[in-house]
């Protein structure tokens, strides 16, 4: 007979979203276990190779859809670990976007300007800096030049990065071995660990039921270290609060797959997925074109050839970031480094005579690969995509040992989406193609459709119960003491990095999860500071009691 055990508050993910309600929880007195799919590594762990089993295969999960394919996290630290670090705050028309259902997508209690308190406590605890231009790499400096030579704005980005740690080694997508990038590793999973939760590695959730008091179990199998596809033993935990924070990819699958025992879900639960509007371009530099026009050069008398040195998106051009502009026409670019492997295998060869993505010409690009720049577009999608019938276990269909896997999501990019596409690719090319500089082209989606490593709105928080799953303190309708606190929550695409509204609006939603624990009788307090104690974060506890 399988014994069944019992906590406070289960918490399915470690990510943004399972990491911050771990830490206030526990630190507010309630017994708290998180369940998380994939391993757990420390810095020492990350490996530089692209051997299956080492960090790369071990950390990723990338799903293959229908016309749209997912890469995101798969470890104790979730999308932390594998993200690039860049934290902006979003703009504030995000909040009064629209999107195709006629009103308001956020709900109205969410502004900026509330959110804003929520997003300095996250600056505190990870924390987040802007970066001077001195210790911008020659990545983003290139692309800040040519942003500067074509008459575009661009700034360094703010990040998650501790940049007198940083090698510049440019493996930071991967896990950093060097500490040097704030994950959440480094705070808020400690800080919960210090006061008393409970983190479970390779605990993969497959459906919620209820219990006869009201509570709930949580049901998962144990996933083997070194073979995803193998599952062993099952278990289940009683928990009067359950938090789903498994990932836009995941958390909508599982609930699903718990419906027939649960109950109804609410219609939204699987619909109205968002890339965030994603997109890659690569631009081949002509080196004696950018000593030329540009007049950069490196300390060794080469123009750029720089394209591994360095980390992340460090510069970002913001120029199409106007409220004022119409909605599917607003955008950020970024500079980013995308390490060989996928990125080598998707970027197309511009103006090519024959295939565009593998033959003699991707040969001659492939040659020339340090002279590369990868700018990454964050635009604002129409909500297209639908999760269909869960797979039997897990969120996809595994086909190989780690990281791969085939998925329910249905995706069809509307014209609202190619739009502003289509306007950020012509954006790309006036800054990069002027004067000779460069050759640009944007990647295939041939091969794995549209792709998103920001995938948001699976389970969206809004206030028509029509279009959205969740309320605005993120509990899901008609089930409560559910919540769902990860990026399925975010409404729609948020035209920049979505890691500091994920984190922003977890923080926000603590003061309801917590009122909620103390309804069904759990004895827990908020009040807890930042992990790092700053007073902007006090104040923001301050300003919800």
């Amino acid at each position: 007979m399988t014994t069944i055990e019992s906590t406070d508050v289960l918490i399915i993910g470690s990510g943004f979203g399972g990491a911050i309600p771990a830490y206030h929880l526990a630190a507010g007195g309630a017994r708290v276990t998180v369940l998380e799919r994939g391993p757990w590594l420390r810095g020492e762990e990350f490996d530089h190779d692209f051997l299956l089993g080492s960090s790369y295969t071990r950390v990723f999960d990338f799903v293959v859809g229908d016309g749209m394919s997912v890469l995101g996290g798969n470890c104790v630290g979730g999308g932390s670990v594998v993200y690039f670090a860049t934290m902006p705050r979003a703009p504030r028309f995000v909040f009064e976007r629209h999107g195709s259902i006629g009103r308001r997508m956020w709900p109205a209690s969410i502004s900026r300007d509330s959110l804003d308190p929520w997003y300095d406590r996250v600056a505190e605890a990870l924390p987040i800096t802007r970066q001077s231009w001195d210790k911008v790499p020659y990545a983003g400096g290139l692309f800040a030049s040519a942003c500067a030579h074509a008459g575009r704005t661009a700034n360094p980005a703010p990040s998650a990065i501790d940049v007198d740690m940083c090698t510049n080694c440019n493996w930071m997508m991967a896990g950093c071995r060097f500490d040097a990038k704030r994950s959440l590793l480094l705070n808020y999973l400690p800080a919960a660990l210090a006061h008393g939760a409970e983190i479970r590695p390779l605990h993969e959730v497959q459906r919620i039921t209820r219990t006869a008091d009201g509570g709930y179990q949580v049901h998962y199998r144990i996933v083997d270290g070194e073979d995803y596809r193998i599952l062993h033993d099952s278990g289940t935990i009683e928990a009067k609060i359950v938090i789903v924070a498994a990932g836009a990819g995941a958390t909508p699958v599982i609930l699903q797959r718990s419906e027939p025992e649960l109950g109804t879900m609410p219609a939204a639960v699987g619909r109205y997925f968002s890339g965030n509007g994603e997109r890659l371009n690569t631009a081949v530099f002509d080196e004696d074109r950018v000593r030329e026009v540009l007049g950069l050069s490196r300390p060794d008398g080469r123009a750029y050839q720089a394209y591994q040195i360095g980390r992340g998106p460090t510069v970002a051009s913001w120029d199409r970031l106007d409220g004022n502009l119409p909605e599917f026409e607003r955008y950020s670019l970024e500079q980013l480094y995308f390490p060989p492997g996928l990125g080598t295998i998707l970027a197309q060869v511009p103006d090519a005579t024959g295939p565009s993505w593998f033959g003699v010409d991707k040969k001659e690009m492939l040659r020339r690969w340090q002279s590369w720049l990868t700018i990454f577009i964050m635009s604002e999608d129409d909500n297209e995509g639908v999760f269909g019938p869960p797979p039997e276990t897990g969120n996809a269909h595994r086909f190989s040992q780690q990281m791969l896997g085939h998925g329910p999501l249905r995706y069809r990019p509307t014209a609202n989406t190619r739009r502003g596409w289509s306007l950020a690719d012509a954006d790309i090319k006036d800054i990069l193609e002027r004067d000779g500089l460069a050759k640009v082209a944007p990647w295939t989606n041939d091969l794995v459709g549209a792709y998103t490593v920001h995938p948001l709105a699976s389970c969206r928080i809004g206030d028509d119960p029509a279009t959205s799953a969740l309320d605005d303190r993120h509990e899901l309708r008609g089930h409560p003491g559910i919540f769902v606190t990860d990026g399925s929550a975010v409404p729609g695409a948020l035209t920049v990095n979505p890691a500091s509204t994920i984190a922003a609006l977890a923080e926000r939603a603590i003061p309801g999860i917590v009122r909620a624990a103390q309804e069904r009788g759990i004895s827990v307090t908020y009040g807890a500071p930042s992990p790092d104690g700053e007073t902007a974060g006090r104040r923001a506890v301050l300003n919800a009691r």
